[in-house]
């Protein structure tokens, strides 16, 4: 669980973390102000499986295409599920995000369970890129 950016609020990716850790995943959240360089790198250096990013900030359309840059560059972009939540409610960005590869999107909210089934759900069908 990522926080890119100069967000400062993280209550929702605490939540968010702990109805994963709740769920039985191994849940690794980087703190807040964390560079898009820093969120892929953690994600090589802990080998995750999946990527979640909450921002507040309105950044989104910055920050996480950046992300996926980077993840790309890095060679994990196929290897690992990439979620974004928080203030992402305008249609044409979510498109533009699932465009890019981002999974699914969670607006302010949505029930922890969705994410915990989604992430669940995706996985059983073996879409992990393994």
């Amino acid at each position: 669980m990522a926080k890119p950016g100069l967000d400062g609020h993280d209550r929702g990716a605490k939540v968010v973390s702990m109805a994963l850790r709740d769920a039985g995943m191994e849940v690794i959240y980087t703190g807040l102000h964390q560079t898009p360089e820093q969120i892929v790198e953690a994600a090589i250096q802990e080998d995750v499986d999946c990527v979640g990013m909450s921002i507040l900030s309105g950044a989104h359309m910055t920050l996480v295409p950046r992300v996926l840059e980077i993840a790309k560059k890095e060679g994990i972009f196929d290897q690992v599920l990439f979620l974004a939540g928080g203030t992402i409610v305008l249609k044409k960005d979510i498109d533009a995000l699932k465009e890019l590869g981002v999974a699914n999107i969670y607006g302010p909210g949505t029930p922890t369970k969705e994410i915990v089934d989604f992430i669940f759900d995706f996985f059983a069908r073996g879409q992990s890129g393994e």
